[in-house]
């Protein structure tokens, strides 16, 4: 029954606009241009990107709101079987991504039904979430109550008369449904399918439509602001302060926006996030799959997957959320959490257990920052050997926001090592002189080769088969040609570099509007590029972008 009250009545269709706009990363290089953006459209000359009004919870959010609507001691772990996304971008929240097929709206029923049964049946889950019982003992008072308490917090706003009348008319239908004998909870299980699969519980939907007479935009009200700032900086529902901050129209301020930011940043949920964002830049998840030959490398077991995974949210934790830092800092810092399998790769003298993770800073002149860590060099090393082509593709498109071209059909493997370096031979089948020397010879190979002092699984080394390694080149950065001797000199040449620091607040802002960037994001992207390369740390960067017009308020026409 309750699957009749789908998402009928919305019409969900996202798609973002034509990227606009160019910016050349390496203007001399004719053949493999890096850019942001595209061509510009007729809506230039707004301030603001058009977006959707109605992005979908990803399955992360859906699982955290759960728990926290239903005031669950752990998460229900019913997402992990629900209908997968199409992975748009390097993050899993992109607004034109995330339809719901029948596929999901049966899980989101299914899921709706179980919860619902489960609540009902253990008086303890269901006492939570309920308002207490008058004297009167008015059953259908006490749902009334619970309609709208509970609907505030499922829909993120609070409930029209009409739409309390229709939940209470869904209650009413429940002893019809079930005939349990219980008509309370009979009606209970009933209407709390109707808000877990509610297109207002599914969807964050912004109603505002009255548009400002200054510059036409339209101000979003003091709930949706709560709840885009909940999404986006704890992933999940807002909290009563939030909630009361609504209700006061404390967020109709950018002064109480930024009140409220510096207090979630605060909370271990901004950790939960922070970690988020870099375990699918850096693609943390990938490290538990990785292979390396056994005989060659029989330290490499599943156990060291897992530890560098650790580390790497350690590091972050560290470096960001608790000293404050910034991409320079996660650039260029030495200092690591380790255990006893860790500092024996790292080469770290001490004394250490399997499981306890020790602070420590790595080796001068063999280590300094995110990309020298075992992690970002084990997942891009082949199962033998370092790999500097794709240790060069993931910096150039991750770290760099380079959009190099795909790569060609039928790619021949490296020759033999023979008597060669791998370098030596990334050169001959790829370098000047080839067929790929206009991106291999110019952007992808000068990066990789930096980390050539660092074998298949991040072991640093000064021999690659025998001979001494060379891990000296030039990138193209500030319109001009760099020049680094390994990988702490190139690691701080990023950490320098405007492109970097672009890059950085790019990803950013794609991560915190779950849409991707386009032209009309040009004067905050160079605002906080700028003001990442200056020292900003995190903090100050995200409050900045969720004070800006283009997080608070709305075009009048929706992304199409």
């Amino acid at each position: 029954m309750i699957g009749r009250l789908r998402a009928g009545t919305l019409a969900i269709a996202v798609a973002l606009p034509t990227l606009a706009g160019t910016l050349a990363l390496a203007g001399s290089l004719p053949a493999c241009i890096g850019s942001i953006g595209g061509p510009a459209g007729d809506d230039a000359t707004n301030t603001i990107a058009l977006r959707s009004r109605y992005p979908r919870l990803t399955h992360e959010q859906w699982e955290n709101t759960v728990q926290d609507l239903l005031q669950l001691d752990e998460p229900t772990g019913m997402s992990a079987s629900f209908t997968g996304d199409p992975l748009s971008g390097f993050f899993d929240n992109s607004e034109s991504a995330m339809t719901v097929a029948p596929g999901l709206w049966a899980d989101y029923q299914t899921a709706a039904e179980e919860l619902s049964k489960m609540l009902v049946s253990d008086p303890a889950k269901l006492e939570r979430i309920l308002p207490p019982a008058d004297a009167s003992g008015d059953d259908t008072a006490r749902a009334r109550a619970f309609i709208e308490q509970f609907g505030k917090r499922a829909y993120r706003r609070p409930l029209s008369a009409s739409e309390i009348d229709s939940h209470l008319a869904v209650y009413a239908q429940g002893k019809a449904v079930y005939a349990s004998g219980d008509d309370f909870k009979d009606g209970m299980t009933l209407v709390l399918q109707a808000f877990l699969q509610s297109p207002h519980f599914i969807y964050r939907v912004e109603r505002s439509t009255d548009a400002r007479v200054a510059d036409a935009l339209i101000p979003l009200d003091g709930w949706e602001v709560a709840t885009r700032l909940s999404y986006t900086l704890w992933g999940t529902m807002p909290d009563d302060a939030l909630f009361e901050a609504a209700a006061t129209g404390e967020l109709e301020t950018k002064e109480g926006v930024k009140a409220h930011a510096e207090r979630m940043l605060k909370d271990p949920r901004a950790l939960d996030m922070i970690r988020s964002f870099h375990r699918q830049l850096f693609q943390w998840d990938h490290y538990y799959d990785l292979y390396k030959d056994d005989a060659t490398f029989p330290e490499f077991g599943p156990e060291l997957r897992q530890d560098m995974v650790r580390e790497a949210e350690l590091f972050v934790q560290s470096e960001i959320f608790e000293r404050g830092g910034g991409l320079k800092e996660l650039l260029t810092s030495r200092v690591a959490f380790v255990n006893q399998r860790l500092a024996d790769v790292y080469g770290v003298e001490g004394t250490f257990t399997p499981d306890e993770f020790t602070e420590v800073t790595l080796p001068e002149g063999e280590r300094a920052g995110v990309l020298t860590r075992l992690g970002f060099l084990a997942a891009n090393g082949t199962a033998f050997a370092s790999d500097p082509i794709h240790r060069g593709v993931f910096v150039n498109l991750r770290v760099l926001c380079a959009k190099l071209p795909p790569p060609p059909n039928n790619v021949t493997p490296l020759p033999p090592a023979d008597s060669k370096t791998t370098r030596e031979r990334v050169t001959s089948h790829t370098g000047p002189g080839t067929c790929g020397a206009s991106c291999h010879g110019t952007l992808i190979n000068p990066i990789g080769f930096a980390f050539e002092h660092y074998n298949a699984i991040g072991r640093f080394r000064t021999e690659d088969n025998g001979f001494p390694v060379n891990s000296a080149d030039q990138y193209p950065l500030g319109g001009q040609l760099v020049s680094y001797g390994d990988a702490i000199e190139f690691s701080q040449v990023l950490a320098d570099s405007q492109e970097a620091h672009r890059c950085w607040a790019q990803n950013w802002l794609q991560f915190a509007y779950g849409r991707n960037v386009v032209v009309e994001d040009t004067p905050l992207l160079d605002s906080l590029a700028e003001s990442s390369r200056g020292g900003m740390p995190l903090e100050d960067l995200l409050i900045e972008i969720v004070t800006s017009d283009a997080f608070l308020t709305r075009r009048p026409v929706e992304a199409p």
